[in-house]
């Protein structure tokens, strides 16, 4: 977890939205347009779009690999939800998959357990650097979940005092 909004007191809730997408890799575009539609009326710049949309990809494209093992099976669900502040959006992705014993490890990057698949290890490296905050919690036979917030907007707010 960076911490970075544990600092600075958010505003009310000023919109919000729930989705549960069957956890197949076809549904990562779908999560990636809808959270950039979601943001539009905050006049995001089109690298704030990227960013948000990269890694909403990486956090659904983790849900649909790792946590549900690629199954391919329609009953396994992602949850995503994008709640915005003001102007901070704080969107939420969660499964119900295999989880995770070791989340710091997870977070390392290049690490990964599926390397028969190619995968990269960068996805938590990704999400870190492209957003302003990320928190992973997960457990065993549980789940994941990852919650990541960005302000979209072009004045600063990481290290304001107000």
């Amino acid at each position: 977890m960076i911490g970075i909004v544990e600092k600075r007191e958010l505003g009310e809730v000023t919109n919000e939205v729930r989705l549960e997408i069957a956890a197949v890799s076809d549904n990562e575009s779908f999560a990636r347009m809808a959270v950039a539609a979601f943001i539009t009326p905050l006049n995001p710049t089109l690298e704030e779009l990227s960013d948000v949309k990269t890694a909403v990809s990486e956090a659904v494209t983790n849900a649909v690999i790792h946590g549900y093992e690629n199954r391919g099976d329609r009953s396994d669900k992602i949850l995503l939800t994008c709640i915005l502040r003001g102007d901070v959006l704080e969107v939420e992705i969660s499964d119900r998959g295999v989880g995770m014993e070791d989340v710091d490890a997870a977070m390392t990057p290049l690490y990964t357990t599926r390397p028969d698949m190619d995968r990269s290890g960068m996805g938590f490296a990704f999400m870190e650097a492209f957003m302003d905050d990320l928190e992973v919690r997960s457990e065993p036979g549980c789940g994941t979940s990852v919650k990541m917030c960005k302000k979209i907007g072009v004045n600063p707010w990481i290290g304001s005092e107000d």
